[in-house]
């Protein structure tokens, strides 16, 4: 899957052919909302529907929902996440309110990492020469940092149950370092938080390419730790790895 995504020299060269002959009135109206979601797809990233913010509470309205505006609209959300421009056409505009998310340990993993944490990652990474690729701000505090999956590797024994491994019910669990992977997603720009003005968006955009989760691995955890004295005495800032 590296070797087939590293390079991604035939999707980059698609997707560049594809932004270059959409119409301005394709986008028109939403901000470019339904173009950024189909560049997504375009170059690999599985999407689904997800709840949107309703005021200050979540579209779905739970009592209480833990995560508002950041989940799946269907159970099914694994099964259903695709990258077919016209489902996604039809969803975008069948839904003209809804956030998506993209099921990780598919094509791609997200380290998430707290934002001043995530921030001088980038800066010590992008200064060594390491391709970083496609990085997203939430603006409730994080950033995610999107690379190749390690879902499925060739050799098994590389495969790890770790408490990296962030799912979406124990993201709580995992304040410091999460490592979305198999069973997990995250929501893709753009997206919109509760809260005035609040949302997800690229920092840097998907023209870069996946890099290996392993090459930031080290930097982000490092810096995790940087900043755990400035969390609360509850917080942990990131777990070790370990394998079988």
């Amino acid at each position: 899957m590296s070797a087939e995504l590293g390079g991604r020299t035939g999707l980059q060269g698609k997707l560049s052919q594809w932004l270059r002959g959409r119409r301005p009135k394709e986008a028109a109206g939403d901000g470019g909302r339904e173009a950024l979601l189909l560049a997504a797809a375009a170059t690999g990233l599985p999407l689904s529907p997800a709840a949107h913010p309703a005021g200050y509470r979540c579209s779905c309205e739970r009592v209480g929902c833990p995560t508002p505006a950041r989940h799946p609209v269907s159970f099914a959300w694994q099964t259903q996440s695709t990258t077919d421009r016209a489902q996604i056409e039809r969803w975008a505009r069948h839904q003209p309110e809804a956030n998506f998310i993209t099921a990780t340990g598919m094509v791609h993993d997200v380290l998430d990492v707290p934002l001043e944490a995530g921030r001088e990652a980038l800066e010590r990474l992008l200064a060594a020469g390491i391709e970083v690729g496609p990085v997203a701000e939430s603006d409730d505090g994080r950033l995610l940092f999107f690379s190749l999956t390690r879902g499925t590797p060739e050799d098994e024994d590389e495969w790890w149950p770790c408490e990296l491994d962030c799912h979406p019910e124990t993201m709580d669990e995992h304040p410091g370092l999460r490592w979305h992977c198999r069973g997990s997603y995250v929501l893709v720009p753009p997206a919109r938080l509760p809260g005035d003005g609040q949302g997800v968006h690229w920092v840097r955009g998907l023209e870069h390419p996946l890099p290996d989760p392993l090459t930031l691995l080290e930097t982000l955890t490092d810096a995790c730790a940087r900043y755990a004295g400035q969390e609360p005495d509850h917080v942990s800032a990131a777990w070790p790895l370990r394998r079988h």
